[in-house]
């Protein structure tokens, strides 16, 4: 499908969509190397791995680790498929925004947006946290001296963590093709380390030179029979759930996309299926070379579970030449893992904002794009700034805090994903039994993950609530107001949203005022025929870049502009006032 380049903005390239990004710059290839690196897999196995086997210093899914995996995979790829459906009727870089909006209308696609925007600002404070400490861990692996104790100190690891937001907020300025490129190089050396991480894990096992309290792998531990449904699969899902969020990057840049239409939808289903193979490949051989009891190296062991991978590397490569250069290397794939998605997580903020601002829910200024580097600045720089300022008062606050951060990412992640799978639902209602493909792509996957990730919301605010949840390093209850910290931080950036929602609605009407400028909508309702359909490739137009005015054609035709055609995009019957 041939890029409708017709509305690009006076003064921009041919090659710009209509909000002024660069179309085409990215292929399937870069676009699932984006919604993979989005999520960190590196970093995210190592911080969540030892809290899916155990909690507390009580086991929790224990061997069935590699269970929970698959099956907190399931709610994604439902809603991987939400988003390539969705993607399909409208390419538009506001995704959850733009979808909720047209399904449910403006106030809740509003809130979907901000789903976006505050969880990625949340995660920033995390990922800076470890992108910085790991910045000194992986210099005293090179034998600079002195290094590992600043990896220990909150002042320097914040240092180096405001430095790699500020450097990977710089790349996202440059370009979108920059930071592709660079993604390559970093998931590359992520995937690569990983795979001998695992490769050296499940030799020792096989051959007799692991731990003696090592486990040979079995087919069983990918099956949860066995395991409580209230005390232990959801909750372990929960975190699981985690792992595998940031695929819909490669979603939230389909204007970017050589097919906006299909290849960031195909993008984000192979993401999810690449990371659900890595990430049982690597939970396999983790538990099997480690085991699950609390001595040693044990993933059950509570002092192992912040960083499993860091706990588990001078025992499995030991103390050699070519063991230190295995620690090297690990170090590295956390460092790389961390640094990758602190750029990835920018790139999705500063295009829902750029799409927020198009649609008039945020400052016009939102929608500044670089004339050379066809990128958002103003959002872009914004979420740099906004995350800069976020982790670092957290840090003065309590460092404990940063803890909280991944809970409350969940709850967030847990409400945009579920929107978008009922927004699907919804959008294509009408036609929904049309096919039997239809029913199941369109409908079935889709209100099934979204019931999913809701009730796993409900579930996961309930218990983070306790105050006891989450506790500090001396034992101590982490909390806010005398409940769970991880509840509290989700609740307020939800009431937060809500706030600005309604201080905007007061400053700006027009976004909230109905059918203007991003008014309801489904996929029975007729559009605006634009230069996509031309005789070339026929009828079958996909719809219109967001920002066109009067997409939706009333059934009527009454705000048909004269002259115009409209298009019904399902069947590609055309209608024009002189019929």
């Amino acid at each position: 499908m041939a890029i409708d380049n017709s509305a690009a903005p006076i003064g921009y390239p041919e090659t710009a969509s209509d909000k002024g990004l660069k179309g085409g710059a990215l292929g399937l290839v870069s676009s699932v190397v984006v919604g993979m690196a989005s999520t960190a897999p590196a970093y995210s196995l190592a911080a969540s791995l030892g809290f899916i086997v155990a909690s507390g210093g009580a086991i929790l899914a224990g061997v069935k680790a590699p269970a929970i995996i698959l099956l907190a995979f399931i709610p994604m790829y439902f809603i991987a498929v939400a988003y390539a459906e969705l993607n399909k009727a409208e390419p538009d870089c506001g995704t959850t925004f733009t979808w909720a909006a047209r399904a449910f209308g403006s106030w809740i696609g509003w809130m979907g947006g901000w789903g976006i925007i505050a969880a990625d600002v949340i995660v920033m404070a995390n990922l800076a946290q470890i992108a910085g400490s790991y910045s000194y861990t992986f210099a005293g692996d090179l034998g600079i001296s002195g290094a590992d104790a600043l990896a220990d100190s909150t002042f320097w690891s914040t240092v180096a963590g405001v430095i790699w937001i500020a450097v990977m907020t710089y790349i996202c300025y440059r370009g979108i093709e920059v930071s592709a490129r660079l993604q390559y190089g970093l998931l590359g050396i992520e995937v690569v380390i990983l795979v001998i991480f695992a490769v050296v894990a499940l030799f020792k096992v096989y051959t007799g030179t692991a731990e003696d309290y090592s486990l040979t792998p079995s087919l069983s531990w990918f099956w949860p029979g066995g395991l409580s449904l209230g005390d232990v699969v959801a909750p372990a899902i929960l975190t699981a759930v985690f792992i595998y969020w940031g695929w819909d990057t490669a979603v939230t840049t389909n204007e970017e996309a050589d097919d906006p239409a299909t290849t960031p939808g195909r993008a984000a289903v192979i993401s999810t299926v690449l990371l659900l193979a890595t990430y049982a490949l690597i939970t396999v051989a983790t538990v099997a070379f480690a085991g699950v009891g609390t001595e040693g190296v044990g993933l059950g062991n509570e002092e192992n579970a912040s960083d499993v991978f860091a706990a588990i590397g001078p025992d499995l490569f030991g103390d050699s030449f070519l063991g230190k250069v295995g620690l090297l290397l690990l170090s590295a794939s956390i460092l790389t893992s961390a640094s990758a998605s602190t750029q990835t997580t920018i790139l999705p903020t500063a295009r829902t904002a750029l799409s927020m601002g198009a649609y008039k829910a945020l400052p016009m200024s939102f929608t500044k794009i670089h004339p050379r580097f066809l990128t958002p600045t103003t959002a872009t720089v914004a979420m740099g700034v906004v995350s800069t300022v976020f982790y670092v008062l957290f840090t003065l606050v309590s460092s404990n805090l940063l803890g909280a951060l991944i809970g409350s990412v969940g709850l967030m992640i847990a409400f945009y994903y579920g929107l978008t799978g009922f927004a699907c639902v919804w959008f294509y209602r009408k036609t929904l039994t049309k096919t039997p493909r239809d029913l199941f792509m369109r409908g079935v996957l889709p209100f099934l993950g979204g019931t999913m990730l809701f009730a796993a919301f409900v579930y996961a605010l309930k218990n983070y609530a306790a105050p006891d949840w989450i506790t500090d390093d001396n034992g101590d209850n982490v909390t806010i107001f005398g409940f769970g910290a991880v509840a509290v931080v989700g609740v307020l950036a939800m009431l937060l949203g809500l706030v600005l929602m309604l201080v905007w609605r007061v400053m700006s009407p027009d976004y909230f005022t109905p059918g203007e400028p991003l008014g309801r909508r489904g996929h029975h309702d007729l559009v605006l025929l634009t230069a996509a359909a031309t005789e070339e490739s026929g009828t079958a137009a996909r719809l219109p870049d967001s920002g066109l005015p009067d997409i939706v054609i009333a059934p009527d035709l009454s705000n048909l502009p004269e002259g115009m055609t409209a298009v019904d995009p399902e069947t590609g019957e055309e209608f024009r006032k002189s019929d």
